[in-house]
């Protein structure tokens, strides 16, 4: 039997309420009401799910500090009704699920101050490295042009042909690339952490008698090597792909009788080598690691090589348990194709569903037990509009992290920090200042900024958030602080002002909200390279306000209801007061 009592005295007495500032974050399952009569059910945390697992390990309770904030009014009516239930916690936030890509060809970062300023501020949590196909032609400890004795002089590619292996080296310390040991030092500056993707394609090419071992050696050499500074280690990037070093390897140099052509089968027996060797070197410096498998992330379609469709199979069968979590990729949108801003957006709903569904799929049609999942890569493939340099590409990746909190992903990094140019098809959250792009170099993208704008008002618990207008193109996701606020992030995908009402259950407001509205610049409801927030934008022809971490959010009363307008293709992220 649930019971009755007046939350102002169990606050000072027991501090059970959601509007507490609870010292070990937890809450429980209770029913209340204020000193009003209102009825508040304060919830109990879920069980914590599979799919996110030890990701969940470094989380801790979040408390909101309001600061200065610039009056605003809000709309005096509203169409649209969006409501929040407090008492429905769909799970903890996992504080893995903000992570970014480095990688070898974005300058040494350490001597760069302005990026690292901007990854301080934004504190991603985790950064992968080395990141990409590079991964599987990385040799971390060794000098530019001291590739390993049986690395040979050519690979071989999908189709056959002899190509230059373009081999990369840890210890390479060239003002454009970026070394192991200043990765590692990048990270302490910054206050991230990493995750490591060792060399599987060298199991593969590899003349030794024993390949395997070798590169399996290679990997637990790194291990020792970084001693305990990286939890999360990755065997291998992509390694099903037909654009992979090892997927088709020269069999007349192999000395252990592996097949032309790699299978998941295959990858699974190699995986349980290197997890061997790797955990044993980590028991040695008296360290815990976590090593993750690849898996592939949907189903693959009827023209997919015959690698691709028993891939998942193959693996799971052959790991078994060996794996702590398993690895998915996606690029989300297709391939190479010019999609506008509303088959972006949507893909963000339904390819995350599709992604849990085919993995956990995967598991059940394997009999193998659950893990941990983590996106390791992830961004759009659209092209030809600047699609991944504009405001659509911060929208979108807002709407990814809120689908993958609520389907219970582990762990997720965006590719990447610093890539390209290409006339706009660049997945750089930052531009490396290419004269073409009219960039000064760090400039921040704008996804950059829906990310820092989203983390500043997320609390580190997930509820129930539903939008009454399934037509209205709006989006919502919401969470608490265990210091009892809520955060809400609403996103309209429309091409017209939403004006919306937030109503809450189990929930008492405060005397005020906050709230920054971030919108594109020039043509909004196309593709834009620029971000406002509250109004502020870029001094040049991209990026956003250069004083977005000092700036203050808009702020009202909640004595006429919590209303806000959503500019067409507009993100708000707000929070409320407790009461």
């Amino acid at each position: 039997m649930k019971r009755i009592f007046v939350l102002g005295f169990i606050c000072t007495e027991i501090l059970l309420c959601t509007a507490c500032n609870k010292s070990n974050g937890e809450q429980y399952g209770e029913e209340g009401t204020d000193t009003s009569g209102t009825t508040v059910t304060v919830p109990e945390d879920p069980a914590l799910a599979a799919t996110i697992g030890f990701f969940m390990s470094p989380w801790s309770s979040k408390t909101y500090t309001a600061t200065s904030y610039t009056a605003a009014t809000p709309p005096a009516t509203a169409t649209y009704q969006v409501t929040v239930d407090a008492s429905r916690i769909l799970t903890k936030i996992s504080p893995a699920l903000f992570g970014n890509n480095s990688n070898p060809y974005m300058t040494q970062m350490v001597n760069q101050p302005a990026l690292i300023t901007h990854l301080t501020n934004l504190r991603p949590r985790l950064i992968r490295f080395p990141g990409g196909n590079i991964s599987s032609i990385y040799f971390w400890n060794r000098q530019p042009g001291a590739a390993p004795s049986d690395a040979p002089a050519q690979l071989t590619d999908a189709d056959g042909n002899k190509i230059d292996p373009g081999y990369w080296y840890g210890g390479n310390t060239a003002d454009w690339t970026l070394s192991v040991n200043n990765y590692y030092t990048m990270l302490q500056q910054t206050g991230n952490e990493g995750i490591i993707t060792v060399n599987y394609g060298y199991a593969r090419y590899s003349t030794a008698a024993n390949p395997v071992a070798a590169a399996a050696h290679l990997a637990a050499d790194w291990v020792r090597a970084d001693n305990g500074r990286t939890k999360y280690w990755e065997v291998g990037n992509e390694s099903n792909g037909t654009w992979q070093a090892g997927y088709r390897i020269d069999v007349t140099q192999n000395k252990d009788g592996q097949p032309q052509f790699v299978s998941g089968d295959l990858y699974g027996r190699h995986f349980k080598v290197f997890a061997d060797s790797m955990r044993k070197a980590a028991t040695e410096i008296g360290k815990t690691i976590q090593i993750g498998a690849q898996l592939l992330e949907h189903e693959p379609p009827i023209w997919a090589t015959e690698t691709d469709k028993r891939w998942n199979n193959g693996v799971l069968q052959q790991v078994g348990n060996t794996a702590d979590f398993y690895i998915v990729h996606s690029y989300f949108t297709p391939y190479n194709t010019n999609s506008n801003p509303q088959e972006i957006l949507a893909s963000a709903t339904t390819v995350t569903k599709a992604i849990y569904d085919h993995v956990t799929g995967s598991f059940t049609a394997n009999r193998a037990k659950p893990a941990p999942i983590a996106l390791t890569e992830w961004n759009i493939f659209a092209v030809g509009s600047q699609q991944m340099v504009s405001q659509v590409a911060g929208m979108h990746a807002v709407m990814v992290w809120g689908e993958m909190i609520r389907n219970k992903f582990g762990m997720a990094s965006r590719w990447d920090l610093a890539n390209a140019w290409e006339n706009g098809n660049d997945h750089g959250l930052f531009s490396q200042g290419e004269s073409a792009s009219g960039e000064a170099k760090w400039t921040p993208r704008p996804a950059f900024y829906y990310q820092y704008f989203f983390q500043k008002f997320l609390g580190d618990r997930a509820i129930d958030a539903v939008v009454a207008d399934s037509n209205a193109g709006v989006n919502a996701y919401a969470s608490t602080f265990s210091s009892g606020e809520v955060g809400i992030t609403l996103v309209n995908r429309a091409a017209m002002t939403r004006n919306v009402t937030v109503n809450f259950k189990n929930f008492i407001p405060g005397e005020r909200f906050y709230w920054y509205v971030l919108t594109g610049g020039e043509g909004v409801t196309g593709f834009s390279r620029k971000v406002f927030v509250n109004g502020a934008g870029p001094s040049g022809i991209s990026g956003g306000p250069a004083n977005y971490n000092v700036l203050n959010p808009y702020g009202a009363s909640t004595a006429g209801g919590i209303k806000v307008s959503l500019p067409p293709m507009g993100v708000v992220n707000m929070v409320i007061e407790k009461k």
